[in-house]
């Protein structure tokens, strides 16, 4: 056999593995449960088999949903600085060409990012996308006197797990701005505290039709007349990322992508995505929602192991 033809066959597994999955055990749309679930039957459920699910009435003990206006945010920690991602085009950490761009990321007060969203003042240099999306625990970090309005971690979801999370994140930005698709090495619990979040899932058993490349990583900078330049951030590694939207697939250079079966979902106020570790993800938002996230590390066993050979098999059947 040739080596063509071993790569045709080996490609040929990984698409059935992937089809195999949707058919044995994935969920044609984003199941709902009611109300915080028993640990045991939630893990046997939903973390052992990698399913997502929205889980509504499960915040209402939270003080968070019925305070947080941005009139109570001014009040209790609008003079706090917390750290802005900036962009041109809403596309934080996102391929722009053959680079991988990061946001330029400013310091500002709460109260200043609370006014771009509600239009009471001009945008610093006339232009750009605001959004608060530092993911190290920036909720805990940056505005711990909020963390009363809530709470430090999700005690059904860390019985489940037998661990805490790892960071807490606070997350607030305009409409326009866009989570690239990417994974994560987390068991995530994404809870929306007002407006709504648009989730694009796609399974990690679909990894045979996701295309990755490696991409010069770079910065956003805003010069003095308003206008956006890239950055090379020189001397750093490339970066592997998806280069595909998902939203508007470009078939033609990515066709393998058309094999994909997404899974799409809006999180309401008020409830709780469920997103497994290794799930692909683009998010959208409404304007000025605002959103708190959980993540607890995943546990690296036999599932990242299997993930990984599939990860590496798809990449040299995809060359």
């Amino acid at each position: 056999m040739s080596d063509v033809t071993s790569m045709q066959h080996v490609r040929g597994r990984l698409e059935e593995c992937a089809r195999e999955a949707h058919e044995l055990y994935l969920h044609r749309c984003v199941p709902y449960m009611d109300g915080a679930p028993d640990p045991l039957d939630f893990y046997r459920s939903w973390i052992s088999p990698n399913r997502p699910c929205v889980i509504r009435n499960c915040l209402q003990h939270w003080s968070a949903p019925r305070l947080w206006t941005y009139d109570y945010l001014r009040q209790k920690v609008g003079q706090k600085q917390i750290s802005v991602a900036v962009t041109p085009n809403g596309l934080a950490d996102a391929v722009n060409g053959d680079r991988f761009v990061m946001p330029e990321e400013r310091s500002m007060k709460l109260s200043q990012v609370l006014d771009i969203m509600e239009g009471k003042v001009c945008k610093p240099g006339g232009s750009g996308v605001f959004y608060v999306q530092k993911q190290c625990s920036n909720l805990l970090e940056e505005l711990p006197e909020l963390t009363s309005d809530l709470e430090p971690h999700v005690a059904w979801m860390s019985t489940a797990l037998g661990k805490m999370p790892d960071a807490v994140n606070f997350w607030l930005g305009e409409e326009s701005a866009i989570t690239s698709m990417h994974k994560d090495h987390y068991e995530n619990l994404y809870c929306v505290i007002s407006g709504e979040k648009h989730f694009l899932l796609v399974p990690p058993t679909d990894r045979p039709f996701i295309p990755y490349g490696l991409f010069q990583p770079a910065v956003y900078h805003q010069r003095e007349d308003g206008q956006f330049e890239i950055i090379d951030q020189e001397g750093h590694e490339k970066v592997p990322w998806i280069p595909v939207d998902p939203l508007a697939p470009d078939l033609t250079r990515f066709p393998e992508f058309g094999s994909v079966s997404p899974l799409q979902v809006t999180v309401r106020a008020g409830e709780m995505l469920y997103l497994p570790s290794l799930w692909f993800h683009h998010v959208r938002q409404s304007h000025g929602a605002i959103a708190v996230n959980f993540w607890y590390d995943m546990e690296y066993d036999l599932r990242y192991n299997y993930y990984q050979l599939i990860d590496q098999l798809s990449d040299i059947t995809l060359t």
